[in-house]
């Protein structure tokens, strides 16, 4: 066993664990946070998708006893004041959800594609969704939320959220 000291979406946790234990599952059943899912559990889906200091990763490769000192954004801490992101909104007005298995890991994938690139053509959309698959929705209404969401200012979203935090991701 391993002490780690972390934060996720704002909160700081410290925590023992298993040097063998994967973050995807530490979220899951240590922390209780259930909105990262586990897809194939070979880095291959990006279901499990999450940002780790300001950098999306699969969290089904990434061993929690290596997140001592990171920040760690979730799905969970996309809704504040029960209030969803421009985002998520868009999502949900494009139908990009149909199951919803892969929506939480493709939310945090496009969070890290606007703060890199907050007006990003089809294409760069495209490639910066590579990485995630959805198999109910063919990816056109994710690709037109994204595109939308762009359009109507989720960039300057992140970043607002972001500087309220003290100008750091998560």
């Amino acid at each position: 066993m391993k002490t780690v000291k972390f934060t996720i979406n704002g909160d700081v946790y410290e925590r023992s664990v298993s040097e063998h234990k994967t973050l995807l599952h530490f979220l899951r059943e240590d922390i209780g946070l259930t909105g990262t899912k586990e897809g194939c559990g070979a880095g291959e889906c990006g279901a499990c998708t999450v940002i780790v200091n300001g950098k999306s990763v699969n969290s089904c490769l990434v061993l929690a006893a290596e997140i001592d000192g990171a920040s760690i954004e979730t799905v969970e801490g996309e809704v504040v004041d029960g209030k969803l992101t421009i985002v998520q909104e868009k999502f949900d007005e494009h139908h990009a959800a149909q199951c919803g298995f892969c929506t939480p890991g493709m939310l945090m994938t496009t969070k890290d594609l606007l703060r890199r690139n907050p007006h990003p053509n089809r294409e760069e959309v495209i490639d910066g969704i590579e990485g995630n698959f959805c198999r109910c929705t063919g990816y056109q209404q994710i690709i037109e939320a994204i595109l939308d969401a762009a359009d109507n200012g989720a960039a300057d979203e992140i970043a607002g959220r972001d500087a309220a935090k003290g100008g750091k991701h998560a």
